[in-house]
């Protein structure tokens, strides 16, 4: 066997994992007991959301730090994906528990509701079924663009980046370092 025969297996391996975590993120927010936070315990819940994002973009800023620093010995295109899948489920369900009081949101009832509404929104896509009403659901919305096109953003270009790098060293290691 030669070195050669490792690289599909370790090929197919990565997106697994990321298709496996990122599965096993949404069963979670699925799971997860939302009912613990709202409007009866604010403090709690804002703290969650902004400590969540908070260390999600750290994160992203290490990973994406590794990508243009090119530091090896990482899978930043994994992690940052995975932290991007992190980020759509935290404000999926700030947007579910700011749904349950009724003037916050108008059209949003379900998880999958609110996980609808945070890739239309991700998307600036914007159908307009669900729409939302109250201060406190608008602020989130704003959070959730300015948060996109500062970190998520920043995720996809570091994302983009480390696979040209990677594309171009496999070319230059199938044509013997001679660049065509």
């Amino acid at each position: 066997m030669t070195g050669n025969s490792r690289e599909p297996a370790s090929g197919w391996r990565r997106p697994t994992f990321l298709v496996v975590a990122a599965a096993v993120m949404v069963t979670a927010y699925f799971f997860l007991p939302l009912h613990l936070f709202g409007p009866h315990r604010p403090v709690l819940s804002w703290t969650v959301v902004v400590c969540g994002l908070a260390l999600v973009a750290a994160g992203l800023l290490v990973q994406i730090q590794d990508v243009m620093t090119g530091r090896g010995g990482t899978r930043p295109a994994c992690l940052i994906a995975g932290l991007m899948c992190l980020t759509m489920l935290l404000f999926s369900a700030a947007y579910f528990v700011l749904a349950r009081d009724q003037q916050e949101f108008t059209g949003l009832r379900t998880r999958v509701d609110a996980l609808y509404f945070t890739v239309v929104t991700l998307a600036t896509i914007g159908y307009g079924d669900i729409t939302p009403s109250g201060q406190t659901a608008r602020v989130m919305t704003m959070l959730q663009v300015l948060y996109s096109f500062v970190f998520l953003t920043a995720g996809a270009t570091a994302i983009t980046r480390h696979l040209r790098v990677q594309m171009l060293h496999r070319r230059d290691r199938r044509s013997g370092g001679q660049r065509s």
